[in-house]
């Protein structure tokens, strides 16, 4: 089996319209970019990126803006999805390709929506992990039981207070999350230690909590009216397990995904669902990519 360290990893920077991505691409063939989630950076796709660069693609996984080494915007509105979109468009671009099988957990999941809907000549497919279609996720909001799942979004809302909250404890709140509810258990102290120098970086935190504050500053039927149709063939793959994100937020509707392939539910898994089902999740990535 190829692992992380057996792969010639290629560190690079991208200058894009609105940000510098710092980016790890590997392999050769067509293109496919993976998205992170919150509050994780490219290293989150450590087991997936040997599974995709042994079956004959080549990756290219970038931080987020705001995360790792890449730029961190002063503004607010500059972590909207439409900004996170534009991004994935210029990085396909910048790296040299006209289309690309796109990839995205979380928020990257929802950078990974946004792309496919306002740039759908740029992904050729779109894989989602544990993130809500935008219409599903408004909808889901209006619901009391996801209202008390998604309590957190609602406190980072609050200033200052959370950029204090985050570092406290040596990051107690992020370490709790990324091992809260997981298959694969606590993380190994070689991979905190890597999530720890991300977080660590000047204005990380700040950033980080942007792209929720970024998510309230449109009203809800306004970001409703914004929705635009995912035309790109599209497959789900989703942690039953995931305790900020009910299971029945899984599916999109036909009318904004009409070419969804299909919603592959894996019951024992969390929201870290690449990590938790690791070998799977790849499987059915290759094999998404490979049709």
């Amino acid at each position: 089996m190829t692992v992380l360290a057996d792969i010639p990893l290629r560190h690079g920077f991208a200058d894009l319209s609105g940000a510098r991505l710092h980016y790890v691409e590997a392999g050769e063939g067509p293109l496919v970019i993976l998205l992170h989630g919150w509050p994780e950076f490219w290293y989150a796709w450590r087991e997936q990126i040997p599974a995709l660069v042994a079956a004959g693609f080549r990756v290219v996984a970038p931080d987020l803006r705001g995360y790792g080494q890449s730029s961190r915007p002063l503004e607010v509105s500059a972590y909207g999805t439409d900004a996170l979109a534009q991004d994935v468009h210029d990085l396909i671009l910048e790296r040299g390709a006209e289309r690309a099988f796109v990839v995205g957990h979380d928020w990257g999941g929802f950078a990974a929506w946004a792309a496919a809907a306002n740039h759908p000549e740029v992904v050729e497919r779109l894989a989602i992990l544990n993130a809500p279609h935008p219409r599903v996720m408004l909808h889901g909001l209006r619901r009391p039981r996801q209202l008390l799942r998604s309590w957190y979004m609602f406190v980072f809302q609050i200033p200052w207070l959370p950029e204090r909250m985050l570092p406290a404890g040596d990051w107690r709140v992020l370490r709790f999350a990324l091992e809260h509810d997981t298959l694969a258990g606590p993380l190994p102290a070689e991979e905190l230690a890597q999530y720890r120098e991300s977080w660590s970086m000047p204005g990380a935190a700040r950033a980080m909590l942007a792209y929720y504050r970024a998510a309230f500053r449109q009203s809800p039927r306004a970001s409703e009216a914004s929705i635009r149709v995912v035309t790109a063939p599209t497959l789900v793959i989703w942690g039953d397990k995931d305790p900020a994100l009910g299971r029945n937020l899984a599916a999109p509707s036909r009318a904004d995904v009409p070419n969804l392939v299909g919603v592959e539910h894996l019951p024992n898994a969390s929201h870290w669902v690449q990590r938790d089902e690791a070998d799977r999740v790849s499987a059915l990535l290759v094999e998404f990519f490979s049709v």
